[in-house]
């Protein structure tokens, strides 16, 4: 079974460079002598923010994709688990027993 993720992932990287532009060509708009605009001064604060964005979305993302290694190895060890008791195994819950450890101790599978 194939796991699609439920919304598509935004390109970060094209988002950056698109930032950089947009702060470029505000640069060379408010270079006029005139005195700058306030609404200048808020759009360069707001591009600013979106590095911080970016920085903050990329850990996410990889904390997601921790996360969904760590259920996915959950549910095997259930499944593993299910099996073997059904298979008269002594011991069936080892299987969970050592997912939750390696989990918990930092193992990191």
């Amino acid at each position: 079974m194939t796991h699609r993720h439920p919304y598509p992932h935004t390109d970060l990287q094209e988002v950056a460079h698109r930032n950089v532009t947009a702060a470029q060509l505000l640069a060379a708009l408010t270079r006029d002598p005139l005195p700058m605009l306030p609404v200048w001064a808020y759009l360069i604060a707001a591009l600013d923010d979106i590095d911080t964005l970016i920085d903050e979305v990329t850990g996410l993302r990889a904390e997601l994709a921790l996360t969904r290694h760590q259920r996915a190895n959950l549910l095997a060890a259930v499944r593993a688990t299910l099996a073997t008791h059904h298979d008269g195994d002594d011991d069936p819950l080892y299987y969970v027993r050592d997912e939750l450890h390696a989990q918990t101790s930092g193992e990191g599978r």
